[in-house]
């Protein structure tokens, strides 16, 4: 069944147990009366993000699985916090001080999402719960040294958090023993039209780059950077999601769609700014994503093949959702032109990242 939120600004239920009897809770955050999200303790997964329309409506507007036994068998990362390495590293493979490391292969021949056990697939532990002065949780995961094959120790801190501005701020803070690469993310597929909504080719998107990282055949980097004008990648002014994604570009159909990596202005260390905006004329509901990262993912779910199904039998076809994923650049440790992800000992990796809704 779908999770259904508790009363108060902050609640924690069972979600289930997982096959060696670990046990899955779930935190509602927010009121009733303004944005409420709900996170598991597996994979810090966000599995719900409500929020009204332009007639007062309530829905949820993630694509969300019925149950914690379908988020242990689906591999679309749905909601799922991402890490050690969020996107594609290429070959599955990088050097790092005179060092050669190779990774879990799970895309091929390439490393997708940190590997085939992946921070998506961690049961994350909660050292922080807190009502006031606004809902917050926070969650932490250590990973060891060789985890999927990546060097060093690596802790995790992730912090969500729901604001009486109807934004969800989520916080990342990382440290290592030992030189490493890091990268995360969090998945969800957001479909602004709610539970009712076929498809979001419809949505009006708006992403703040000029630039964008062309990939190859496996949809790893080339390691250029490219101008957008002139591309069915120019969204640099809102436009229909399905506008231009049929057309015969060979980016779109190396993807079969959008996924590509949008290269954002730099901020002043440590502020966010506005990456990208998503609208749904349907309902109203906007969406802007603010963050610290150099880049944002723009996913416009071309592998949901309807194999995936929500709590009340909708299926989840292809372009049911779209996730823009605030990150470093893909391949990132193979490219050395594109901003570092190494993390040394001493060092503290933090970034933010803000989703905030509203209507018009």
């Amino acid at each position: 069944m779908e999770p259904t939120p508790q009363s108060g600004d902050a609640a924690m239920r069972s979600y289930g147990v997982m096959p060696n009897g670990a046990a899955v809770d779930l935190y509602t955050l927010g009121k009733e009366t303004g944005l409420r999200a709900q996170v598991i303790t597996y994979g810090g997964t966000i599995v719900g993000i409500e929020a009204p329309d332009r007639q007062g409506v309530r829905d949820n507007i993630v694509l969300t699985l019925p149950s914690l036994a379908d988020y242990l068998t689906q591999d679309s990362y749905l909601g799922a916090l991402v890490g050690r390495f969020a996107n594609r590293i290429g070959g599955a493979s990088f050097a790092l001080d005179g060092n050669e490391y190779h990774l879990s292969k799970n895309d091929g021949d390439n490393c997708l999402h940190g590997g085939a056990k992946g921070f998506n697939k961690a049961i994350w532990r909660v050292v922080d719960q807190a009502d006031t002065p606004e809902p917050r949780l926070t969650l932490c995961h250590s990973s060891p040294n060789g985890d999927q094959g990546f060097p060093g120790a690596v802790v995790l801190e992730v912090t969500y958090v729901v604001s009486e501005s109807n934004t969800l701020r989520i916080r990342y803070q990382a440290e290592t023993d030992c030189p490493t690469v890091v990268n995360f993310t969090n998945h969800a597929y957001f479909n602004l039209g709610g539970r009712l909504s076929a498809d979001i080719l419809e949505h009006e998107v708006m992403i703040a780059a000029e630039r964008f990282t062309p990939v190859d055949n496996q949809l790893i980097p080339t390691g250029q950077i490219r101008d957008v004008a002139g591309t069915p990648f120019d969204f640099r002014e809102p436009y229909p999601i399905g506008f231009r994604i049929g057309q015969r570009d060979e980016q779109l159909m190396a993807a079969l769609g959008y996924d590509h990596n949008f290269v954002l202005s730099l901020p002043p260390r440590g502020e966010r700014r506005l990456a990208a905006r998503a609208r749904d004329p349907r309902s109203g509901r906007v969406l802007e994503v603010h963050t610290t990262e150099p880049g944002v993912q723009f996913y416009s779910g071309n592998h949901l093949d309807g194999t995936l199904g929500g709590p009340t039998g909708r299926v989840y076809r292809r372009h049911t959702g779209f996730c823009l994923e605030t990150q470093h650049f893909p391949d990132s440790p193979n490219q050395p032109a594109f901003p570092c992800t190494v993390l040394r000992p001493g060092e503290r990796f933090t970034s933010a990242t803000e989703y905030r809704f509203s209507i018009e």
